[in-house]
């Protein structure tokens, strides 16, 4: 440690030229997780909040659930600790006051009276006919507020915005809960209004639902796997990341090599000396491990300060674990790749080193 420090301390542009590449990659790094994180918490938060364990779907509609058309009376047939239906619609939102002003959004048909219910951080729950509550992001990003009034781009249905909940996202669009009975009338229009809902979409279940024929079970996590465009998305992210982590271990493995080359001569005169090679080995390990964590540790700060300059809009999410298993990956693959000039160091002879 002493060698690897004080050569440091020699070179100090040399080696902060190494930390500052290791920094620069370990921050894309991050940031790149971050965003993937944050974009599939986006995807699933609103599914998260059900804290459910199991969902069912039409066995006809391929693991979709808009696909999916269920009979409500059907709960009645499944078994389990607590079950829940759920009507869900995508839908555009239009301002009642502007009608330039649209958003997309995903509804979400719910009896208040079961689990689905969502947490009210803001105004109240739904009660008449038209009421919905939003998520929250709805009023920090674009501006709504209790009582205001949208309209349905499909059929001109007003809506109004009685409470918010925290947390209520669904394939990255704000869920705007509602009663089965709104979002008949929203689906159906007015002339069906006050018949009962003719169908769901799905069944929540807290525990293991019994089998029920018609129905496909899926686990909240297959779910989740399942939506459109998710499992995509995390696989695109993962492969971006573990290339950036091998080329973080690439990079500093050549630079290494390359300053271990220059100092062969050194490390010669160092092995003629009685110095063995593997105390010159530890000492590159060392160095290359001060370099990789000096780096990480740097991208880890700028990472949090990126993060709190960030706006709303940027789906941008930390995630303690998921960062520091990065950050031990990096350290780790750039030791491995100091392996090489360790190496080579072992192979130096005394005196064709020195001649």
């Amino acid at each position: 440690m002493f060698l690897a420090l004080n050569e440091i301390r020699h070179s100090k542009l040399r080696y902060a030229l190494v930390i500052g590449v290791t920094f620069l990659i370990a921050y894309l790094v991050f940031f790149l997780t971050g965003l993937s994180y944050g974009l599939a918490q986006e995807y699933q938060m609103a599914i998260d909040k059900w804290q459910a364990t199991d969902i069912l779907l039409s066995d006809k509609a391929n693991d979709s659930l808009s696909m999916s058309q269920l009979d409500p009376k059907i709960l009645d047939q499944v078994k389990a600790k607590e079950k829940a239906v759920l009507a869900q619609s995508p839908g555009i939102i239009i301002d009642s006051k502007d009608d330039q002003k649209k958003e997309n959004v995903s509804f979400f048909g719910i009896d208040p009276g079961q689990f689905l219910r969502p947490n009210i951080v803001e105004g109240k729950m739904f009660q008449e006919t038209g009421d919905v509550v939003a998520d929250k992001s709805l009023e920090t990003r674009y501006g709504y507020a209790l009582g205001d009034k949208v309209k349905l781009a499909t059929n001109g249905q007003i809506l109004t915005i009685v409470g918010f909940t925290d947390q209520a996202k669904f394939s990255v669009s704000p869920v705007l809960y509602t009663s089965l009975e709104t979002f008949h009338l929203m689906r159906y229009g007015a002339s069906m209004a006050g018949q009962q809902s003719t169908s769901v979409n799905a069944i929540v279940t807290k525990g293991k639902p019994s089998e029920t024929a018609g129905l496909s079970q899926l686990s909240i996590k297959q779910f989740i796997y399942k939506l459109p465009g998710y499992n995509a998305q995390v696989m695109t992210f993962g492969f971006m990341i573990g290339f950036l982590v091998v080329i973080t271990a690439i990079v500093i493995g050549i630079f290494i090599y390359v300053l271990t080359m220059q100092k062969m001569a050194i490390f010669g005169v160092m092995k003629a000396q009685g110095i063995s090679s593997g105390y010159i080995a530890r000492s590159v390990v060392a160095q290359t491990f001060i370099l990789a964590f000096s780096g990480v540790v740097i991208g880890l700060v700028a990472t949090v300060l990126s993060a709190m300059a960030l706006p709303d809009a940027v789906p941008f999410q930390t995630q303690p674990v998921f960062l520091a298993t990065i950050a031990i990956l990096i350290v780790v693959v750039a030791i491995l790749g100091a392996l090489f000039s360790v190496r080579s160091i072992v192979k130096i002879d005394p005196l064709k080193a020195i001649g």
